[in-house]
């Protein structure tokens, strides 16, 4: 079965990346947590001074759904909000499998 994968940035405000990379980390510890959760990977690129890139991998787009209803999710939400100047890139992803999930190679 397929999972849902989202892959994409989010643009900090001038001189925020780092507070908005270290939000993101403790989302992917809450997200980490949430069933369905299978990969959630926080990550910034060289030369960009406000991108934070975000790959997340679920076993369902329902249970993508069901983790932005936790109240520990909807905190983190609100706490970024100060933090981002614009949504960047997004892409949904049908993943088919890989290296690191559920033992594949």
């Amino acid at each position: 079965m397929a999972r849902h994968g989202l892959h994409g940035s989010i643009r900090a405000r001038p001189g925020q990346r780092e507070a908005l990379a270290a939000l993101m980390l403790e989302a992917a510890r809450v997200a980490g947590s949430a069933p369905g959760c299978e990969l959630y990977v926080v990550s910034t690129v060289e030369g960009d001074d406000d991108a934070v890139w975000i790959t997340e991998i679920w076993r369902s787009v329902e249970d993508h759904d069901a983790s932005l209803a936790m109240p520990e999710v909807r905190q983190l939400i609100a706490r970024g909000r100060e933090l981002i100047d614009a949504m960047g890139e997004r892409q949904v992803l049908t993943v088919l499998g890989g290296h690191g999930l559920d033992g594949e190679a």
